[in-house]
Formats: C-alpha cells, sequence, structure tokens
C-alpha cells in the first residue's frame, strides 16, 4: 500500500534512508529535514511496516525533483520503486508541474518509466544546494534525467 508519510514514519523513513546514503547511493537527510519535507514523502507498507520511500520536492516554477527513493532489498524487484515514483508523477501532475527530474545511478529504471537522459547543465542552479552536502562534489557522477509530465 502507497501513502503520503505520516509522523509516525519519520524514523523509519530516516534508517531506510541512512542504510542507502552509507553506501553513497542517495543523500543523507538529518531528521529535521525529514520532519521539514515529510509532505514531500510517499511510503510504501508492507504488513504495515515501510519498506519504501520516495519524495517529490518542488524545486521551481514548473520543476519537480524525485529524490530519496528507497526499497528495503528484501522485497526488491517487486514494482516497489515504479509505484512510488508514479505516486509522485501523479502529484506532480495535480500540482500542475511541467516536468521531473532525478539525480541517479539507476539510468535503466528511470528510463523505463519514462525519463530520459539530459545534461546536468540544463537543470537550474537552485538545485545544486543539497549537492554541496554529497561527499562526491562537485565530482557528481550521477546521471540527469528529465520527465515531462503531460
Amino acid at each position: 500500500m502507497i501513502r503520503k508519510a505520516k509522523l509516525k514514519d519519520v524514523k523509519e523513513i530516516q534508517k531506510l534512508i541512512k542504510l542507502y546514503s552509507s553506501r553513497g547511493d542517495i543523500l543523507p537527510r538529518s531528521l529535521s529535514e525529514l520532519y521539514d519535507q515529510l509532505r514531500d514523502f510517499f511510503v510504501y507498507l508492507h504488513n504495515r511496516k515501510v519498506v519504501g520511500i520516495c519524495a517529490l520536492h518542488l524545486c521551481w516554477e514548473n520543476l519537480g525533483e524525485i529524490r530519496s527513493l528507497a526499497v528495503y532489498e528484501e522485497v526488491r524487484n517487486r514494482g516497489i520503486g515504479a509505484k512510488l515514483v508514479n505516486a509522485c508523477l501523479d502529484e506532480a501532475k495535480e500540482l500542475g508541474v511541467k516536468k521531473v527530474f532525478a539525480l541517479t545511478y539507476q539510468p535503466k529504471f528511470f528510463g523505463r518509466l519514462g525519463f530520459k537522459e539530459v545534461d546536468k547543465s540544463v537543470l537550474p542552479h537552485k538545485i545544486w544546494a543539497d549537492c554541496l552536502k554529497c561527499v562526491k562534489f562537485p565530482d557528481c557522477d550521477e546521471i540527469a534525467m528529465v520527465r515531462e509530465i503531460d
């Protein structure tokens, strides 16, 4: 089941983020950031436990970012990640967002969801604020992908 995140989910969200951020797959998020950005998050529940997360962050007038996509390995390859991204895309459409991007190490996954690879230079400078927190900055090796919203 997918639903918007609730306050009671924050520590589980952070646990999942810590798992993948320790590997360098996603950016770490403090509890303070997660409470600030809670409304961005969707959670996927399996047996009443958070097993997947994804956020739609609004960046600009017509631009959103898919971020913090993570699914526990024991439930991967079941379509959970795609369902979470699609929930974010549906919300983007409802909000009137025209374009959504992701910075990713999984271009094939996002490609299957209709995202196209682009040069990072086409993205507004405003989105790089989070990148300053990354240990890989300024030598980012993530791939920028964009999807137009119908």
